[in-house]
């Protein structure tokens, strides 16, 4: 990860790995109403364009014009019907599953769609109107208008086909793992080390440390989450004012007045250009907030495992999935928070969650909700065997901690399904890689 304490030492190297870092200020919005607008203008140059072309056979040109008009009337009637029925399915994905699931609302093929059609029906009815009092026209432009029709119709289809894999249980947890996957690659690439060990740097301090030093910056805007930190901007400035800036908060969290977002050591800059750096919005996004993927799937078990659900197969899906991430994180250097110049001087912190925050985001207050369900305490207790098996001996005490009371609890409480949790002891579980069997 670029600017890692012990990262590569030379500076070539860590330019070109900064490059690669998700911790920057993406343009999805910008780009979501850009296409909207490049739509609408294509489809206007082309619906002035069009009627001039002479290529090919002549048709009537007021048979045409109709044609054109209910295409492109058409299309919008069914678009909106179709947007319409997608308001109930977001919110049917958001009582069913969990409220901060926006998946299928930042699909790229709903703003895509909407823009395509939008350009669509410029077209048409420009064309209709360039023709005016036209006796024949190009047979090309009735056929440029059934055939981006056609193309339409294949987006609302995918659309709708997206649409209905949004109220899915598998589609849904598949897409959540399948984007924490993405975030977490770029994020961690480097192998986690003991401290300790043979050729392991000494470990950085972490970004908490000296809290009490420098300049504080301090949120003044209205409530708000942040989503994003463009790392580059912020390198930038403490390159410029020859500052270090150690953020106090992360993406996801939330921002009240009063809020202390950051602290500048060693020179002056004004608040105004460090907030510029900052994304904020009203929801977690997963650009770059690893810790979102375990905070969705763990809400998902929850309000499986809720009285009113009482969905404890669920549940234990979501942990199938909570215990796949985990695995993959635990062999991996969490300390990616710090972003050093070319020079090799720290100019950027930012807190991230580690070893013992994950579990605690993915594990706890489903551990607590399982107790109620055999089911769903058996495979907690599963996931927490796997990781005690699989987290190196530095991570592993979190982790035992939790199997130990799950293996009291639930011994306590359903003798009759629970095997013999002996050896579950301080040094380890016996039988780590057993599935629950009834006993």
């Amino acid at each position: 990860m670029p600017g890692h304490a012990d990262g590569p030492a030379r500076p070539g190297a860590r330019e070109r790995r900064r490059r690669a870092t998700p911790f920057r200020r993406p343009g999805r919005a910008a780009r979501r109403d850009l296409s909207q607008l490049l739509c609408a203008v294509a489809g206007l140059g082309l619906g002035l364009l069009a009627p001039l072309a002479t290529a090919g056979p002549q048709v009537d040109a007021g048979r045409v014009v109709g044609v054109l008009f209910t295409l492109g009337f058409g299309v919008i009637s069914l678009v909106s019907i179709i947007y319409s029925v997608l308001f109930l399915v977001v919110q049917f994905s958001a009582s069913a599953f969990t409220p901060r699931l926006g998946l299928f609302r930042h699909e790229p093929v709903v703003w895509r769609t909407f823009a395509f059609t939008i350009g669509l029906f410029v077209f048409c009815i420009t064309s209709g109107l360039a023709i005016g009092s036209r006796k024949s026209v190009s047979v090309l432009v009735p056929c440029a208008a059934v055939l981006l029709t056609l193309v339409a119709l294949g987006l609302m289809r995918t659309l709708q086909m997206r649409a209905f894999d949004s109220i899915q249980l598998g589609p849904s947890l598949t897409a959540i793992t399948a984007r924490a996957h993405r975030l977490h690659d770029v994020l961690y690439v480097r192998p986690y080390v003991a401290a300790g060990a043979a050729g392991a740097a000494a470990e950085p301090p972490p970004p908490e440390a000296g809290a009490d030093a420098g300049a504080e910056v301090r949120w003044a805007g209205p409530p708000a989450v942040l989503q994003r930190v463009d790392v580059s901007a912020l390198l930038g400035t403490a390159r410029e004012h020859d500052l270090s800036v150690a953020l106090r908060v992360a993406p996801g969290a939330t921002l009240t007045e009063g809020t202390v977002i950051a602290r500048v050591t060693g020179g002056d800059v004004r608040a105004e250009a460090l907030v510029r750096a900052l994304s904020t919005g009203v929801e977690r996004t997963f650009d770059q907030d690893p810790e979102l993927p375990f905070r969705l799937l763990a809400d998902i078990a929850l309000r499986a495992l809720s009285p009113a659900v009482n969905d404890p197969a669920t549940a234990v899906e979501a942990l199938d999935r909570l215990e796949h991430l985990l695995v993959r994180l635990a062999g991996r250097d969490l300390a990616v928070g710090r972003f050093h110049d070319s020079a090799g001087r720290l100019r950027v912190s930012v807190p991230v969650p580690d070893w013992d925050r994950y579990v605690r985001t993915a594990v706890d207050d489903v551990l607590f909700a399982a107790t109620g369900s055999p089911m769903a305490l058996r495979r907690t207790r599963d996931l927490l065997r796997v990781l005690a098996e699989r987290a190196p001996d530095g991570r592993r005490a979190v982790v035992l901690d939790r199997l130990r009371w799950v293996e009291r609890t639930g011994g306590e409480a359903y003798p009759l399904v629970w095997t013999d949790g002996a050896g579950a002891g301080p040094g380890g579980p016996s039988g780590a890689g057993t599935r629950g069997t009834p006993g």
